[in-house]
C-alpha cells in the first residue's frame, strides 16, 4: 500500500488485560472503531501505545494483529523506539516483513544525541529498510530536536518522507515548509495545536485523544483543512481541555481513561504506570465528561 500521508492518524492505545498482557480482541477491537470513524492512518505503539514498556515479543504480536485487523483498508505505521542503532534496524525489517506501511521513528530512546550521531542514526534507519518514515520529533520529551538544519542534511533520504513536529511551537511548521516546499510533509504531534498547525498547511495529525473522540477529531481536521475556521473554532474550543490533556506526563493514563469513558476499553497500563486514583482520578473524570456533554449541545 501507498501511504497518503494525510489525515488523523491516531497513536493508538495499546489495550492490556488486567494482569497487563495484551489483549488481543481489544486491539482488533479498538482498531475497527478507529476506522469506521474515518482514520486516515493508525499508529501503531507510539509513546501512548506504550511502546518503551513493551517486550520485543509483544512490539511484534502488536504489529502482526494490526495487519491482520486493518487488512489495508488504511496504512498502518509503527512506531520505532529503541535504545540502540542495531536494535532500530532489526526492528524496521521485522516491521517491513510483517507487513506494515511505513514508521514513525524515534531518536534513540534513554541516549540523548548530539547533531552528528543524530542524523547517522536516522540515516541508517532509512537506508535499512524501503518503508516510508515519519521522524518524530519532540525534544520536550527526548531532548533531541531535528531542526532544519539536520532536516537539511537528510533530504536525500527519499523515504524520510513526513516530521511528526511536536516542539510546540507552530513557527517551526512555516520554517519547514519555508525551506524545503513539500519535501518534507509535516504532521501536528500535539492535540492542542492542531488548528494552529493546519492553518500554516499542516494536512496530517497524529493525535492521541482520537482515541477517545475519533469522528470529532476527523471532523476537526477537515475543517480546518478546508478552512472552515468558523466552525472549526467551535469545534476546538469544546474539544481544548481534552486535547490540553494529550501533553501532560500521564497523558497515556489520561487517554486511556477518556477511551474508557466513551468506548469502555480498559484503563489498564504497564508498569511502572499505575492507573489513576483518587482525586486525581475524579479531576480528569470530570475534564472528559464535561467535554462530551458540551459536544451533545453542539450536535443539537
Amino acid at each position: 500500500m501507498q501511504v497518503n500521508w494525510k489525515g488523523v492518524f491516531p497513536a493508538v492505545t495499546t489495550k492490556l488485560k488486567e494482569d497487563s498482557t495484551l489483549d488481543h480482541d481489544a486491539i482488533r477491537s479498538g482498531l475497527n472503531r478507529l476506522i469506521e470513524n474515518g482514520v486516515g492512518g493508525v499508529v501503531m505503539m507510539g509513546m501512548v501505545g506504550e511502546n518503551a514498556q513493551l517486550s520485543p515479543e509483544e512490539k511484534r504480536t502488536v504489529l502482526k494483529i494490526a495487519v491482520e485487523t486493518v487488512a489495508g483498508r488504511v496504512p498502518v505505521i509503527s512506531g520505532l523506539g529503541e535504545t540502540n542503532t542495531a536494535s532500530a534496524v532489526q526492528f524496521a525489517k521485522d516491521a517491513e516483513q510483517i507487513g506494515v506501511q511505513g514508521l514513525m521513528v524515534f531518536p534513540g530512546l534513554t541516549y540523548r544525541s548530539d547533531d552528528r550521531e543524530t542524523v547517522a542514526f536516522y540515516r541508517t534507519i532509512a537506508r535499512s529498510t524501503k518503508l516510508g518514515l515519519m521522524l518524530y520529533n519532540n525534544p520536550r520529551g527526548y531532548g533531541v530536536d531535528l531542526r532544519p538544519d539536520l532536516l537539511d542534511q537528510l533530504k536525500d533520504e527519499a523515504n524520510i518522507v513526513a516530521i511528526k513536529e511536536e516542539t510546540y511551537d507552530t513557527t517551526r511548521v512555516t520554517d519547514v515548509y519555508a525551506r524545503f516546499g513539500e519535501r518534507f510533509l509535516v504532521f501536528c504531534g500535539v492535540d492542542d495545536l492542531v488548528v494552529e498547525s493546519a492553518a500554516l498547511g499542516v494536512t496530517g495529525w497524529v493525535s492521541g485523544m482520537a482515541n477517545a473522540v475519533p469522528k470529532e477529531s476527523v471532523e476537526l481536521l477537515d475543517l480546518a483543512v478546508k478552512g472552515d475556521f468558523a466552525k472549526a473554532r467551535k469545534l476546538y474550543r469544546i474539544l481544548i481541555p481534552l486535547f490540553h490533556l494529550d501533553v501532560h506526563v500521564k497523558l497515556v493514563q489520561y487517554i486511556k481513561l477518556a477511551e474508557n469513558i466513551t468506548a469502555g476499553y480498559s484503563e489498564n497500563v504497564k508498569a511502572p504506570r499505575l492507573k489513576l486514583e483518587g482525586q486525581e482520578r475524579a479531576e480528569i473524570v470530570s475534564i472528559i465528561e464535561k467535554t462530551l456533554a458540551d459536544l451533545k449541545t453542539l450536535s443539537n
